[in-house]
């Protein structure tokens, strides 16, 4: 569900009084990742990389409060529930949007990012889920990237995820992933925990 809240009844009440009016809120942080475990596991199972590194993104973020929160056209909402955003290449060569409700049960989350981003693919249409507070991703896996800046248009505030190809070497795989978030959400502190979450659910994979 999405509601409409009172800034000043929020612990982000002074984030909202100085960022909701600046005309360049978003903040980016990067971190280089290791993901041997997570690439071992898309091999042995034949789950896809990107499905899993979603699902992980999920449950980095579900216990942080700051993420079920976004400031939208001057307002802000709490939502009770999140979805992970992902690209999806349709048929016709271009691309469509997809969200997935996020599930703890891996499973579940794996049929339903099978279903709908085959969907998305096939009818070339965007699937939004508008009850749901929204992770962006996107990969961009044609080449290796350091960093990802996304555009700030204002229309889209909700924190972003992107990343290129990952690098093997002899011992790990790794892979730098940029974050993106309105800093009327969180802070840098938020952010910084996020981005170690993500590392410790990766690693704890198997």
């Amino acid at each position: 569900m999405k509601q409409e809240i009172n800034p000043k009844e929020t612990n982000r009440a002074e984030a909202f009084g100085m960022w909701m009016s600046s005309p360049m809120p978003m903040v980016t942080m990067v971190k280089t990742l290791d993901i041997t475990r997570l690439v071992k596991a898309s091999k042995r199972t034949g789950m896809k990389f990107n499905m899993l590194m979603c699902w992980c993104i999920g449950r980095a973020a579900k216990d942080i409060k700051e993420f079920y929160i976004l400031p939208e056209g001057g307002r802000l909402f709490r939502f009770d529930k999140l979805a992970v955003n992902v690209i999806v290449e349709n048929s016709k060569g271009d691309i469509n949007s997809c969200d997935i409700p996020y599930s703890d049960d891996l499973q579940q989350f794996a049929r339903d990012y099978e279903i709908m981003t085959a969907q998305a693919a096939n009818e070339c249409k965007n699937t939004d889920l508008e009850d749901y507070m929204i992770i962006g991703t996107s990969a961009l896996v044609q080449t290796e990237i350091d960093c990802i800046v996304n555009q700030y248009s204002g229309k889209f505030n909700n924190p972003f995820l992107a990343w290129g190809r990952y690098r093997k070497g002899w011992f790990k795989t790794t892979l730098p992933i940029s974050f993106q978030f309105h800093h009327v959400q969180m802070d840098g502190s938020h952010a910084a925990r996020f981005l170690q979450c993500l590392q410790d659910e990766i690693k704890s994979y198997s």
